[in-house]
């Protein structure tokens, strides 16, 4: 089908649901000492969180890769904190993502790497994640994709100290030392024009674990695991869309797991956009295996 430009009526939806920015407070001096900027912070916090909350919804890969930003491109950020005084504690976290995009292939790594002492100058945060993703588009409507993820919790060594109660002791060994997933299959665009979009991908990947105790014993566990997702966007008018996200996770030992998220997203004004979601989650063998959450957002700027 011919490229859908982002001039149309979805489009224009979705740039209603950003017009209505948050306000921005210019902080007075002192506000650190009184509290007032921690306060500002947290006002912040629940902002982005509204705010992605929008822009998950939106789906921007909905039309495909036409409008994606070509070439090599990133950004990497470092905070650092340290204190002395009544307590000694010092934090380190560094972050990145680096993207590549080139015509039918995109794909993209992130980093994330933590490092904490307490006061005591003992190590309470030792932690590394990485992620991958990529798709490879044939042509207009079918796709391979391929996800990874891992995760190394250094801290997590199976030794408890002797202070640490029963069930810290039993945390030590059950807890996760590194865990991993990489997956990969086809996609297909089976609806793909201005007001409905809807594609479904399905794939099979490996799992990678290690426990505390698996730590001890110098062993792991790797099974094979299966996923399939569907995305699916329609809108009602210019003023109303609605999203169905379903996920599947499952592997021939650990839990199958089933998520739902029903959302629909409208624009009240110029200056207000609300967004009601409907999120179910199963999870095999669990005392009450379905959870449901609710979600409202609602953005208003003037």
């Amino acid at each position: 089908m011919k490229k859908v430009t982002l001039l149309t009526g979805t489009a224009a939806i979705l740039a209603a649901l950003s017009v209505p920015a948050f306000a921005q407070t210019e902080m007075a001096t002192g506000a650190n000492a009184t509290g007032v900027a921690a306060i500002d912070d947290r006002i912040t916090d629940i902002e982005d969180d509204v705010t992605d909350d929008f822009d998950r919804s939106s789906d921007p890969d909905r039309f495909g890769p036409s409008d994606r930003r070509q070439g090599l491109f990133g950004s990497m950020s470092l905070q650092y904190s340290g204190s002395t005084g009544n307590s000694e504690s010092q934090d380190l976290a560094i972050a990145g993502r680096v993207s590549y995009n080139q015509a039918p292939f995109a794909q993209s790594v992130g980093l994330a790497i933590e490092f904490g002492e307490n006061e005591t100058g003992d190590k309470d945060k030792e932690e590394v994640s990485a992620i991958y993703d990529a798709q490879y588009y044939f042509n207009d409507r079918f796709y391979a994709f391929a996800l990874g993820r891992f995760e190394i919790d250094s801290l997590v060594d199976g030794e408890a100290e002797g202070s640490e109660t029963p069930a810290d002791v039993a945390d030590e060994l059950t807890d996760l030392r590194r865990d991993g997933f990489l997956g990969f299959g086809p996609g297909y665009r089976i609806i793909n024009n201005d007001s409905t979009t809807w594609r479904v991908q399905a794939g099979v990947g490996v799992r990678y674990t290690q426990t505390g105790q698996q730590y001890i014993d110098d062993d792991s566990e790797t099974e094979t695991g299966y996923i399939a997702s569907s995305r699916l966007y329609h809108r009602i008018n210019d003023m109303m869309f609605v999203t169905n996200d379903t996920d599947y996770l499952g592997s021939s030992d650990a839990d199958d797991v089933i998520t739902n998220e029903l959302g629909l997203n409208f624009k009240m004004s110029d200056q207000l956009a609300t967004r009601v979601s409907y999120t179910t989650e199963y999870q095999e063998n669990r005392e009450i295996r379905t959870d449901n959450t609710l979600g409202v957002a609602v953005v208003y700027g003037f």
